[in-house]
């Protein structure tokens, strides 16, 4: 999962919004870059992790549930 902003455009239209509106996604974009997901995902840019670490083998973090999700659906 890639919680990392994109990067800014200069071929796209900017948008004026709202101020409150404007004030809105400024905070919650704040919350977000705060939290412990965003901080732990910016600390692994710093380091050196094997790439299988987060692609397992049956494409799923929790294989088990899964595939327990996969027969429900089939039902």
């Amino acid at each position: 999962m890639d919680l990392s902003y994109p990067r800014f455009d200069l071929k796209e239209e900017l948008t004026e919004l709202p101020g409150d509106v404007a004030s809105l996604i400024t905070g919650v974009a704040a919350r977000q870059a705060a939290s412990p997901t965003a901080q732990t995902q910016a600390r692994f840019g710093t380091m050196m992790l094997d790439p299988r670490l987060f692609a397992p083998v049956h494409g799923a973090f929790n294989g088990s549930m899964a595939a327990a999700l996969t027969r429900w659906r089939e039902e």
